[in-house]
């Protein structure tokens, strides 16, 4: 099985339960609070990797960290099974799948825009009414700047991307008059 599908089985299953219990954004926190302290800690990471420490010695660190993390039992007992599984590694892959599913769940919607040049807040507003508009969804845009764009904008939702940038347009231009 591929590392997406496993990560995708088990962030549906506790998106599944965070619904019942209506504690989805509750999980969400509780699991980025988990992976940030594995990121900012190699040794921790290396901890639970490596093969010749004991299943034992990593479910007593686990239960630390949760502990001092104060996580709910439902996360607590997830990473536990995480760890039993051999699934932790995976981690990342599972959180991100788990905030994808709980933005549909909760109707958001996540478009990247990149622009040439740095917008003003009032065009980002104007472009993030019109996504909401289009979509009929809450709209949490991240905007960036790319230079080599010249100008215009590209907007990226999910696996759709609309270009609108001078870049391409000159590209398109090009190809024309290559072609002749």
């Amino acid at each position: 099985m591929s590392t997406n599908a496993i990560a995708k089985r088990y962030a549906k299953a506790l998106v599944q339960i965070g619904a019942e219990e209506g504690n989805v954004d509750k999980f969400s926190g509780e699991l980025s609070q988990f992976t940030g302290v594995l990121a900012g800690s190699t040794s921790l990471t290396a901890v639970f990797s490596n093969p010749a420490y004991g299943i034992e010695a990593k479910k007593e660190i686990l239960k630390e960290i949760m502990t001092k993390l104060g996580l709910s039992n439902n996360v607590a007992n997830f990473l536990q099974l995480l760890l039993d599984r051999n699934r932790l590694p995976f981690l990342p892959q599972i959180v991100e799948s788990f905030n994808s599913f709980a933005d549909d769940l909760s109707g958001v919607i996540r478009p990247t825009l990149t622009s040439g040049l740095p917008l003003e807040q009032s065009q980002i507003d104007e472009i993030k009414n019109s996504l909401t508009k289009a979509t009929g969804k809450k709209v949490v845009l991240k905007v960036e700047v790319d230079p080599s764009l010249i100008g215009g904008v590209v907007t990226k939702i999910g696996d759709k991307v609309f270009d609108g940038s001078i870049k391409t347009q000159l590209a398109k231009i090009q190809d024309i008059l290559q072609k002749g």
